[in-house]
């Protein structure tokens, strides 16, 4: 299900193969009848292809999704947008969605306030994850790397569609910014994957150095990686960095903790996901989206936790100018952990001061160059 420009996002590519449906078939020549990808309408198409519609996109979002029972015929819809035109416009029709026990896929494309440089503020989503986080069926990932995305779709189908079947939706953002994508670690831990978070890159081996956590997730995780060999390098701080698939998921198993606890104080807390992956190191944590999202987790993360995020509208230039007005480049993912270990006392605050003034964080003209290389999608 594509509302606006399939063709603008590359999405042309599906047209000769899954073709888009019509009931009638073809009645036309297209003006592109001569192209290898040329617009191909039919009977058996796939795609449903519905124009500047949203509210339209979700109503079919959510007749496809209902089917199973409607219809007695499963269906899978995977319903793919622009992500700030998802929860931000139509809302309301998710929650209807989901008062109707819709299932399926809801793709926010183009996600996070920077990856798409020059569009305005219409299109700068730094808040689907926290909005999306209010409809109690809708299940969020934030994922980094394709074999998350992966192992996320494929929990999504055995949830939804598997023995014990569960109605809700999954919310996953996908973005616009290419980088190298990784086969997955040999000792990848999938249920924490799905979870929300697992470990990603273990902090390097530094005899006696102060030890930190970075939480990142989605498009940050190039940033959060080249922090964490900043602060080995530069300021011999020991950071290990962590995946974060799903803010929602791991704030939502929290809340169910302090339900139980409520329920039953006589009996042994439950230590909620986060806390038990966690030490009581200082932490910061970073996305493409506003502080809000990172701070759902806030009361589960034992020690020092510093939120860095997109607050405030958008900004269009280049992605390293934007990531630098907001503070969630590499350089600041530095100086936000040597700042929570100060408060721990683990470096003097000093050290932190003398990091953003060497990187020049305050200032936009300081922000490094973009290094995505586009031959890795």
């Amino acid at each position: 299900i594509i509302p606006d420009e399939a063709r603008t996002f590359g999405m042309d590519s599906w047209f000769p193969s899954l073709k888009i449906y019509n009931r009638h078939g073809q009645l036309y020549t297209a003006v592109d009848a001569e192209l290898m990808l040329a617009y191909k309408e039919s009977q058996a198409g796939q795609i449903l292809h519905e124009g500047i519609n949203e509210a339209g996109s979700t109503a079919t979002f959510t007749a496809v999704g209902t089917a199973y029972s409607t219809h007695d015929e499963p269906m899978i819809p995977l319903y793919i947008f622009y992500s700030m035109f998802g929860f931000q416009r139509t809302g309301d029709s998710f929650w209807a969605a989901a008062d109707q026990m819709t299932r399926g896929f809801v793709i926010g494309a183009t996600a996070g306030r920077t990856t798409l440089t020059g569009e305005g503020l219409q299109h700068a989503d730094g808040h689907s994850p926290l909005l999306a986080s209010s409809n109690p069926a809708a299940v969020i990932y934030d994922p980094a790397f394709a074999y998350e995305l992966a192992h996320i779709v494929d929990s999504g189908l055995a949830r939804m569609y598997g023995e014990g079947s569960e109605n809700v939706f999954f919310y996953i953002t996908v973005y616009n910014e290419p980088f190298h994508q990784p086969a997955a670690p040999d000792d990848l831990d999938v249920d924490a994957l799905l979870r929300g978070i697992y470990r990603y890159s273990p902090a390097p081996e530094l005899a006696g150095a102060p030890t930190a956590n970075i939480l990142v997730s989605g498009v940050m995780m190039p940033d959060a990686l080249r922090a964490q060999e900043m602060l080995a390098a530069d300021w011999g701080v020991a950071a290990t960095v962590y995946s974060v698939t799903s803010w929602s998921e791991l704030a939502r198993d929290g809340i169910r903790a302090d339900r139980a606890a409520l329920l039953s104080p006589g009996s042994p807390e439950e230590v909620p996901f986060v806390a038990s992956v966690l030490n009581s190191d200082a932490t910061v944590a970073v996305s493409d989206f506003q502080r809000g999202v990172q701070e759902q987790i806030r009361a589960y993360v034992p020690g020092t936790y510093l939120t860095l995020g997109t607050d405030g509208f958008g900004f269009s230039d280049t992605r390293p100018a934007a990531r630098r007005v907001f503070n969630i480049d590499a350089e600041s993912i530095v100086v936000g952990a040597l700042l929570a270990l100060s408060r721990d006392g683990k470096v003097d605050r000093s050290v932190a001061a003398q990091a953003a003034q060497q990187y020049r964080i305050d200032d936009v003209n300081a922000a490094p160059e973009q290094t995505s290389d586009p031959g890795v999608a």
